[in-house]
């Protein structure tokens, strides 16, 4: 259910732009996000700070698409917050020796120390990598081509990537948590 909610914005941007095209798309989408934050605030009495810093981008970026009438801006956004969860898991764990992707799910599994590095640096990797995707299919294909990359393209990798990762973390998974 959580994988749906955070595709919102994104499933009504592909339907809004096949519809109406990209700057009614972008503004779709931007009304999508405070949209999520409100009811996300409603549910939750507190939202997450990826929400608010997805609604940032979302909203510099989709603004001056909207604004300057360029579609440029709104093809960068999707490069810009891959970029910035890879740079955030990266120094938060050499930084400030805080590992995100262990605060995420120490409590679905054991890891060791350094499967736990390893994770994380996998993760911050596999961002980085998907910005520069991102920028190429954006600028070396039709804006329609990237509207469908950008919904069934990383969608696709993200579960390849996702299922990669489960079956490298499968050994780890500790059954006395998995049980409870």
């Amino acid at each position: 259910m959580k994988l749906l909610f955070d595709l919102f914005p994104i499933l009504l941007f592909f339907i809004a732009f096949k519809l109406k095209g990209i700057y009614v798309a972008t503004a779709v989408a931007i009304a999508a996000t405070v949209v999520q934050i409100i009811w996300t605030k409603i549910r939750h009495g507190k939202v997450d700070t990826m929400l608010w810093v997805s609604f940032a981008i979302i909203g510099v970026f989709g603004g001056a698409t909207l604004l300057l009438h360029d579609e440029t801006f709104i093809k960068w956004k999707p490069s810009v917050l891959y970029w910035l969860f890879s740079v955030i898991l990266l120094t938060s764990n050499l930084f400030f020796k805080k590992n995100l992707m262990q605060s995420l799910l120490s409590e679905k599994m054991a890891l060791p120390v350094r499967v736990w590095n390893r994770l994380n640096l996998s993760w911050s990797l596999f961002f980085a990598l998907l910005g520069f995707i991102n920028l190429y299919v954006a600028f070396n294909y039709s804006t329609d081509t990237w509207v469908n990359f950008k919904l069934f393209g990383f969608t696709g990798l993200m579960l390849v990537f996702i299922l990669g990762q489960s079956a490298w973390l499968a050994k780890y998974v500790d059954e006395k948590k998995e049980n409870n």
